[in-house]
């Protein structure tokens, strides 16, 4: 299989926080936020695998700053790592005032995708090639939290 860049997964997705998905304090709901990451996540798995992708995990999610209703929610993504047919994506959520131009980090989270075949069953991937310093540190740093990821689920020695 023919090993891909980094930056053949890039991707980005973006949104305006609507009122249907705040709370009462006027911030984008967390679990919209998850959803959004989700999304975008899965954009980069799948033009990673050219393949439908189902999500096998993400890791533990921080909100760092809160996402206002009219503000705009912009997500990038990238595959770090890929595996025999799962790749870890990582997805960097920021918020811009469209008014200001201010602009923030709202949350980053690491997400677990497994690409699928006609059938449904887990198919390979290709795996990728790290060009930069910092993909060869994405690279280097998503085989290790693989590693505990599977021995959280008791998959390899502790």
């Amino acid at each position: 299989m023919e090993p891909k860049h980094v930056r053949d997964s890039a991707s980005e997705y973006s949104e305006l926080a609507l009122p249907n998905d705040a709370n009462t304090l006027g911030n984008l709901l967390g679990g919209r936020i998850m959803h959004l990451v989700d999304i975008a996540g899965a954009i980069a798995a799948m033009k990673h695998a050219r393949n439908p992708v189902v999500t096998a995990s993400m890791d533990n999610m921080q909100f760092i700053h809160p996402v206002k209703i009219g503000q705009w929610v912009r997500l990038k993504s990238s595959v770090n790592r890929a595996f025999r047919t799962s790749m870890e994506v990582g997805v960097k959520v920021w918020v811009e005032d469209l008014m200001t131009g201010k602009q923030q980090h709202v949350s980053s989270a690491f997400l677990t995708f497994v690409a699928l075949d006609v059938n449904g069953k887990a198919t390979p991937v290709p795996p990728i090639v790290p060009e930069t310093e910092e993909e060869q540190r994405r690279y280097e740093e998503a085989g290790a939290r693989r590693e505990y990821r599977l021995t959280l689920r008791g998959k390899t020695q502790a």
